[in-house]
């Protein structure tokens, strides 16, 4: 270690090396005894700053861990490890915000409820009380019950991840029996009829979605435009006649269409606005390519422009993926402008698995287009069958039961 001290009280002698200046030492200058005294000062100080630092370092490693540092670390492990979606790394970190951090957009700043509440607090010494303390508050903050639940779930998981041996090896998860509140029965899964599939389609087509030009434009711009908003409409019919979520149309190329083996191949998604290479169940899936989402691939493919292989299936000008949320809010002005019910773009989901169920296609089939991971979350659209059709089908069933054991 180096360390300046100061001036020595030195000049230059005749054969060119130093020598001590004759008088009195002044003031900022430093002779040889004062170099001495002044270095084992500096020893002296240097020893203690180490030996602090030393005792700091073993107080922290024999500290209890904090409900931050395992948060912390969990997110790491979700990141690294299980190679979580973007969106959902995202959401996590926007619940585990420090008190006063500024939003990702606009000028508001995070209440930080989980991290005021428990990130200083030693994780093993949390009790059930205080995220039940923590949960009123969210819900006192005009959250809904769901809000509040998923601070709950959140809270839960880190400390599920936090009680492996591998990990923090806590006894304890107290957010598991922490209160969870009601959350209001699911609304009924509400979807467009193809005519009014059609209908929005014909509204992206006469460029309902474009807000009002400001100057008049020439003749190049206006076929653009054109060509974007058939784009967009045959997107529409696609994501409608595929159950494609809006990620998965984003990111879908050309080769992941086979017109001859009639189906599209869902390989990726755009997750936060990160393209990833997997889907959200983690795995590639098959979906059956009917005649009305065939019809729009095939005019899509006829465009002259950006259908190789790698190409992106709906492209902006420069041959790019689209924006999600600019689509989202096209999708928005091009529905109202048709006089549609308010439903949402992912609700062209909702209005395929509903198609299919009303249509009479078994729910095995429709859990594995849609790439469901459980069966239940696919009955959600049985209420699309037709209760006259089932009293039908009951009423031969019973039948054949009756007449078998007559």
């Amino acid at each position: 270690m180096k360390r300046r001290l100061g001036p020595a009280w030195l000049e230059r002698s005749d054969d060119g090396g130093l020598r001590r200046r004759r008088g009195r030492v002044q003031p900022g200058f430093l002779d040889e005894h004062a170099a001495i005294v002044a270095k084992d000062k500096l020893v002296r100080e240097v020893e203690r700053e180490l030996a602090e630092r030393a005792a700091a370092a073993a107080l922290d490693a024999n500290a209890p861990v904090t409900f931050r540092q395992i948060a912390c670390s969990y997110l790491d492990w979700l990141t690294r490890v299980k190679d979580a979606k973007p969106a959902t790394i995202r959401d996590h970190r926007y619940l585990l915000a420090e008190p006063g951090a500024a939003h990702r957009r606009g000028s508001g700043a995070h209440r930080g409820t989980i991290m005021a509440a428990l990130g200083d607090r030693p994780a093993a010494e949390v009790e059930t009380r205080e995220v039940n303390f923590l949960l009123e508050r969210v819900a006192d903050s005009d959250a809904s019950n769901r809000t509040a639940n998923k601070h709950r779930q959140l809270i839960c998981a880190i400390y599920a991840y936090a009680s492996q041996d591998a990990t923090f090896g806590l006894a304890n998860n107290p957010a598991s029996r922490a209160d969870r509140r009601p959350e209001p029965e699911r609304a009924r899964v509400d979807f467009y009829r193809p005519q009014e599939i059609e209908q929005l389609a014909a509204a992206f087509e006469a460029g309902a979605q474009r807000e009002p030009a400001g100057t008049a434009v020439g003749p190049n711009e206006l076929a653009a435009r054109a060509a974007e908003d058939r784009q967009d409409a045959d997107l529409v019919r696609v994501a409608a006649y595929t159950g494609l979520r809006r990620g998965e149309l984003v990111a879908l190329r050309w080769g992941d269409v086979d017109f001859d083996g009639r189906k599209v191949i869902v390989r990726r998604a755009v997750s936060a606005n990160v393209e990833a290479s997997s889907t959200k169940s983690r795995r590639a899936r098959e979906v059956p390519l009917p005649a009305q989402a065939a019809e729009a691939l095939i005019r899509l493919e006829s465009r002259g422009d950006f259908t190789e292989r790698d190409d992106y299936v709906f492209a902006n000008r420069l041959g790019r993926r689209l924006d999600g949320s600019a689509l989202r809010r096209r999708f928005e002005r091009a529905r109202d402008s048709a006089g549609l019910r308010p439903l949402r773009f992912h609700d062209l989901r909702h209005t395929y698995g509903s198609l299919l169920v009303a249509g009479g296609v078994d729910l095995a089939s429709v859990k594995s287009a849609m790439g469901h991971s459980r069966i239940t979350t696919t009955e959600r659209y049985l209420h699309a069958r037709s209760a006259s059709e089932l009293a039908d089908r009951f009423t031969r069933a019973l039948g054949v039961l009756e007449a078998s054991t007559a």
